[in-house]
């Protein structure tokens, strides 16, 4: 078990340095392509094309990180104010969705692999199926992550901060202060 949490945070560590190295080449290929025109009145054609690749790139590999670090966007008031069952209820069918949708982006990928594949970008010439293919690893990523919180839930081992994913940043040490207040208030309500 040891093994399989090293492999695991050794991919997410890949897919964390992938993501940089997306960044750098937006950032660099962008800023060397404004410099060349406001300058010398050329550019770099394939300057254009990389970062919006690596952009896509970034963007579907960051899908994988914050599924994983539960750190995407929702809205958490109604289930904040559920019980813990209605917690994992919620929880679970959310899960489910997710789950649908990812196997959605993964048919949808396969269904279209030919076209995507057979298509070249305009200026570099490459199989767009280099571009677009990487939904076939965030589609896999994000169902497997869904499924082993799956097992989890059914197995008992969902911690209840887990049950809403979203938290406000900041706000770990304010939740905490409201705990102790709370227990210090039922301590000082069993004294006499």
């Amino acid at each position: 078990m040891e093994n399989l949490e090293r492999v695991k945070a050794g991919f997410y560590r890949l897919l964390e340095i992938i993501m940089v190295i997306t960044m750098i080449v937006m950032f660099v290929l962008v800023f060397i392509n404004v410099m060349l025109r406001m300058i010398f009145n050329t550019g770099i054609d394939f300057a254009e094309e990389l970062p919006r690749f690596a952009f896509i790139w970034m963007t579907f590999i960051g899908a994988i990180i914050g599924m994983h670090k539960h750190t995407h966007l929702g809205v958490d008031m109604l289930v904040a104010a559920l019980p813990v069952l209605g917690r994992k209820i919620c929880w679970g069918i959310s899960q489910v969705i997710m789950t649908v949708c990812s196997l959605y982006m993964l048919y949808g990928t396969w269904l279209q692999h030919e076209i995507i594949a057979s298509n070249a970008s305009a200026v570099m010439q490459m199989s767009m199926l280099w571009v677009y293919g990487v939904s076939y690893l965030t589609g896999t990523a994000i169902t497997i992550i869904c499924l082993s919180n799956l097992v989890r839930l059914f197995l008992g081992q969902v911690d209840e901060s887990e049950l809403v994913d979203v938290q406000e940043e900041g706000m770990e040490d304010a939740h905490e202060a409201q705990r102790e207040i709370k227990e210090q208030m039922h301590r000082e309500e069993g004294q006499p």
